[in-house]
This record gives C-alpha cells, structure tokens and sequence, in this order.
C-alpha cells in the first residue's frame, strides 16, 4: 500500500455530509484536504476550513473553483443530483479517482458514470456505511437461499430527506433482484393502498417513513411458511458514512480505471 499522501477534493463541502467527510478526511494520516468546493455564492465560500471546524482543521479556504494548480488524486463527491454532472466532469478533467455518494440521480446521469469508468477509476455508492455493505452482501445471499420467500424493504429517514425510497433501499432491492436472477424493474412495488389483492410470488415491496432526525434506517424481511427472517441496519450518526467515503478515498487512491463497488473496500477499514 502506498505510504505517500493522497490528496482529496470534496465537492458538495457546505453540506451535512460534506461537512462531514471534510472531518474525517482531516483525521485520516494519509489523506489531505486538498480542496473543499462549495456552490457559488455560498456563505462558507471565503472562510477557511479551521474558521467552521476549529484549530485542529486545515487553514485551507472553501472555494467555488477547482485552483488548476491544486494537487487531486480523489474528488470526493457528496453535492446533489443537480450538481452530480459538475462533480464527474472536474474528476475527469483533472484525472482524479471518483467516490460519490449523491443519490436521485437519473439514468442518463448513470450512464455517464459508466462511461467517466474507461477513463478514471470510479466508486459510487447509494451508503457508504461499512454495516450496509455488508448488508447488501447478507441481502444476495439470502435472496439465493430463501428464493420463494416474499421479500420487503422498509427504510425511515429524517423528514429533509427528498427522495424515496432511499437509494440504499433501492441498492438492497437490486441484492436481492441479483441474488434471484431477475430484474428489479420487474418486480418492484412501491407501497400498497386499497384493494390490492393477493401478493404475486416474486414481488419486491418498498416502504418509505419520514420523520424526525433519524439518520437512516432498513430493513429486508424476508417471509416464508410459519417463520421470518429480518436483517436490519440503523446509522445513529452521519459519521459512519464519511468514515466509509474515507476508507474508499484511500482505497481507490492508484486504482487502474474502472467501476469499482464498495463491497470491494469491506476489510480495508
């Protein structure tokens, strides 16, 4: 493993997780807070890092431009899907690895993303928990085990939330599509109301709660004759996520260009 510094630009900085990862990159040895970029016109931009983080932060300046002289290895994006397309192109630009985290992204916007992997490595993820990757893992192997057992998806996050279902729950949707061979467009439900009749074998029930502060929760029942199986995963604090986007940062850091999945950084952390 290299010993040299990686430098890291995080898009997206004047956000909650951005602000985050900016925290957990600062405290990671091997990593450097080369750029922090805020959206134009932000109230962060001008105002150095140690100003919102404290003395222990760097004395770097959040900016609403990429210095062409500023060293990047990792662009770490956590913006939005209406600032994703900027994030990808300056990693492309610059020929820097991509970890993003942005969710609601449209499928032209995928498709980019499988394009920008012949040229630079590449790490999208709708969590980046360590706990969901390994509960995505759990959800393919259960879905192969339990292939006739109906199977449902409930996740509850705070009430800003803008998307649902969560693109975690959509992610673990895919587990278990993948885990029996089918497509999820297939059988996806999203919700039920009325008078819906009996459940189709193979359904893929989605549930959505919002409420409060909560961080992000899911769950995957999987129910059969006389019993249930339930894998669950609760985040208390947004940390678990920037820990895991510094785990993939420093990981991904040299990589051969691709698209990587973060089930490959399990046992790095």
């Amino acid at each position: 493993m290299r010993a040299t510094t990686i430098h890291v630009a995080v898009y997206g900085a004047a956000g909650r997780m951005g602000q985050a990862i900016l925290r957990a990159v600062s405290a990671e040895p091997r990593l450097h807070v080369s750029a922090a970029l805020v959206r134009a016109g932000s109230e962060l931009a001008g105002r150095t890092l140690r100003e919102v983080h404290g003395a222990a932060a760097p004395d770097l300046e959040f900016a609403d431009a990429l210095d062409p002289d500023t060293p990047v290895d990792v662009l770490v994006d956590f913006s939005g899907a209406h600032a994703f397309d900027g994030a990808l192109a300056l990693a492309l630009e610059r020929r820097a690895a991509f970890v993003s985290g942005t969710t609601g992204l449209a499928e032209a916007q995928r498709r980019a993303l499988d394009r920008a992997a012949a040229d630079i490595a590449v790490l999208w993820a709708s969590n980046f928990s360590l706990g969901v990757a390994l509960l995505m893992r759990l959800a393919r192997s259960a879905a192969q085990a339990l292939p006739s057992w109906d199977c449902e998806i409930v996740e509850m996050h705070h009430r800003r939330k803008l998307d649902a279902p969560s693109g975690t729950a959509l992610s673990l949707g895919e587990a278990v599509a993948d885990g029996r061979g089918i497509a999820l467009g297939a059988c996806a439900v999203h919700g039920r109301s009325g008078r819906t009749g009996e459940r189709p074998e193979g359904e893929i029930g989605f549930h959505a709660l919002r409420g409060g502060d909560v961080v992000g929760e899911h769950m995957l029942v999987f129910a059969g004759p006389g019993e249930r199986l339930e894998l669950a995963h609760r985040a208390t604090d947004r940390e678990v996520f920037a820990r895991g986007a510094v785990v993939a940062a420093r990981w991904i850091a040299g990589q051969a260009p691709g698209a990587y999945s973060i089930d490959r950084i399990l046992g790095e952390a």
